[in-house]
């Protein structure tokens, strides 16, 4: 690798560091209030009991309070999540420099898969309708799932219980906002009620459309205009004998005139074309939790996923399509026994993917399935030691669109120890590994394309060291980190269509920050470094798509004050150093840096959750920038003209309008 650039250790040493996370956490009261908890700083989550499974959460609060339109929006202050691609259709998710497609990712348990067209993201919600969403970073516990090489994003949707006050039967919130940058608009209209006393349910549409965004130069990116309509509905009922079930019905649709490939800039060879996808995803959750009966905490879910893409490439050969379509389960169980938890159980999907012209949309067809077995153990071996082990077995199964069959199997332990010396100071270290077999791919690139009879499954092995450090209003803590996922598989640039084993994956980094509350102020700084490799050769998103990208150091600060219950305000900044002379198998290139300011503040006039407005100011200073998860800047390079991603928008003023009946 020649970058400016290098972690201060190579592979298999490590060095324990001060580490964490700053924003705060909170909790969501019933009737949609937000309260702090008594410690709102925390830094890095440690696994520290079975239900403790992220490294990092976002709440409903930070989600409203920077009116968060997409994923972008949502993982704005994750040090160790990057979203690149300034349309929201084409964002793609990094974690720790590896692609969302080598993730385990659900929402409310239903499981994320495939991809339909690789110029494009794979990953969609509203998020107006989160409660929080969870990020593990890097392969970990038995319990995450099928192919989770490189961690895990859960995002859970809210319940009717999360709006209604207690004793009220019938409420209504509606929501509108405005976005100076692109000039456009957001209405969400929200219904939730008790149809009993142990029924309740809620139903939610949302509108929103912009037009092209400026970026900081004052520059109209065309191809960025798009509509959403997004609708949602929940049922949750309590039944006898300490049962629950949910039952939700999410649907999505995003259209727009955008780019031939969305994540790059509009160019001779990639003009503009009617592009429109949608998403529907039937999701049922179960829960027996005996009060008396320490043994079973059973836990069912069931989902139903179909996305499909439409693009109209009407001067060359017209319509064409994709889709993805994912079922399946999860059915576990908790026992708790003296002093062990112990999670297990069984999990099952299966993929089907398809895509052609509008004469036949189905032509093109692949289907994979995987069946999971898995036990999880907390230990509290003494007060002060706590072991966790487990295991899953995965069974890959693979029928590609040549007819060609692929069965890989294998297992997945894991094995981590958190040890506190005192209340407030912990240490803790985790070894995990994570199996996937070969399994569907791209819809968009099916004609014609190929396996690698002889490709093997993937396998990640990921090590961690660090400690916690939490007293008197300071948060410190420390981790490193180690991910190795080998024979990663990918369809080389410059060739036929051909997924094949490309070599070893490489993403070790350290994560750094400290944090403290002073009464209505808090305050926290963290530091993640990262350095993603193939085979020893630094990552870029053109030529590894699929498989992650180089991110520079990335620093993300944030203060919030709370003048009152009625009235706060904050400030958050994310900055990133530059990346120069990156090796590219066609020459180097260069990453700069930049440094985005956000202001938010938010205000309730009547001192209730009635009537709330919210100011929220994005990239406050008007920053040109391309994001580092964006596709890299290959123009100076002879021949490469419009191989580059989006710029980022420019200042955008949002202004917020929630009103509860």
């Amino acid at each position: 690798m020649n970058a400016s650039r290098t972690l201060p250790f190579r592979a298999g040493f490590l060095l324990i560091v001060i580490a964490g996370n700053a924003p705060a956490v909170f909790a969501q009261q019933p009737g949609g209030a937000i309260q702090e908890r008594a410690v709102v700083m925390q830094p890095l989550q440690v696994v520290g009991a079975a239900e403790i499974e992220a490294d990092h959460v976002v709440d409903a609060q930070t989600i409203e309070r920077l009116q968060a339109t997409d994923l972008e929006d949502v993982f704005r202050q994750q040090p160790t999540v990057t979203v690149g691609g300034s349309v929201g259709i084409a964002q793609k998710v990094y974690v720790r420099g590896v692609e969302d497609r080598l993730l385990n990712v659900t929402i409310d348990g239903a499981s994320q898969a495939g991809s339909i067209f690789h110029h494009i993201g794979r990953l969609a919600i509203e998020p107006e309708l989160l409660k929080q969403v969870e990020v593990q970073d890097g392969a970990g516990r038995a319990t995450s799932g099928p192919g989770a090489l490189g961690g895990a994003i859960r995002f859970e949707t809210k319940d009717p219980e999360d709006l209604l006050r207690p004793g009220e039967d019938f409420g209504v919130l509606t929501k509108l906002g405005y976005f100076s940058n692109s000039e456009g608009y957001k209405a969400n209209t929200t219904l939730f009620g008790r149809l009993t006393d142990d029924w309740s349910a809620m139903a939610s549409l949302s509108q929103t459309d912009h037009d092209s965004i400026e970026d900081g130069d004052g520059n109209e990116l065309p191809g960025t205009e798009s509509r959403q309509r997004i609708g949602f509905a929940k049922v949750v009922g309590q039944l006898p004998a300490d049962q629950r079930v949910s039952l939700s019905f999410d649907a999505r649709k995003d259209e727009g005139e955008r780019a031939q490939r969305p994540q790059w800039v509009r160019s001779s060879f990639n003009p503009v074309y009617p592009l429109e996808g949608e998403r529907h995803t039937y999701t049922v959750n179960y829960d027996f939790v005996p009060a008396q009966n320490k043994l079973v905490n059973l836990g069912l879910t069931l989902y139903h996923t179909n996305t499909n893409l439409e693009q109209d490439v009407e001067d060359r050969w017209g319509l064409y399509y994709g889709e993805v379509e994912s079922y399946g389960f999860d059915i576990r169980n908790t026992s708790r026994a003296g002093d062990h938890e112990l999670v297990y159980g069984v999990d099952y999907r299966k993929d089907q993917v398809n895509a052609g012209y509008d004469e036949d949309p189905d032509a093109e067809e692949e289907s994979a399935k995987v069946h999971g077995i898995y036990v999880q153990d907390d230990f509290q071996v003494t007060d002060k030691l706590l072991v966790t082990a487990g295991l899953r077995y995965d069974d890959y199964q693979l029928e590609d669109n040549s007819g060609v069959s692929f069965d890989d199997e294998g297992f997945s332990p894991n094995l981590g120890a958190t040890y506190e010396f005192t209340r407030e100071f912990s240490v803790n270290a985790s070894y995990a590994e994570a199996l996937r077999g070969p399994t569907v791919h791209d819809a968009f690139k099916l004609e014609g394309s190929q396996n690698d009879p002889d490709l093997e499954a993937e396998r990640a092995r990921n090590h961690e060291v660090g400690f916690n450090y939490d007293n008197a209003g300071w948060s410190l803590s420390g981790k490193v980190y180690l991910t190795r996922i080998d024979d990663v598989i990918g369809d080389p640039l410059f060739g036929p269509t051909r997924y094949e084993n490309l070599g070893e994956l490489e993403s070790r980094g350290i994560l750094l920050a400290v944090a403290h509350q002073w009464k209505k102020l808090r305050a926290g700084l963290t530091y993640h470094r990262n350095e993603a490799e193939l085979d020893g050769e630094a990552l870029n998103t053109y030529e590894h798509n699929g498989i992650g990208t180089s991110i520079g150091d990335t620093w993300v600060a944030d203060l919030n004050y709370a003048f009152s219950e009625d009235l706060a305000a904050g400030w958050a900044g994310r900055f990133v150093t530059g990346i120069d002379d990156l090796d590219t198998s066609v020459g180097e290139i260069d990453k700069p840096g930049y440094g985005v300011h956000d202001l938010y503040g938010q205000w309730q006039p009547t001192g209730t959750e009635d009537l709330v407005l919210t100011l929220t100011i994005r990239n406050l200073l008007d920053k040109q920038y391309l994001d580092h998860a964006s596709n890299e800047d290959f123009e100076p390079i002879d021949d490469y003209e419009g191989i580059v991603g989006l710029p980022e928008a420019g200042r955008d003023i949002r202004l917020g309008l929630a009103v509860r009946f």
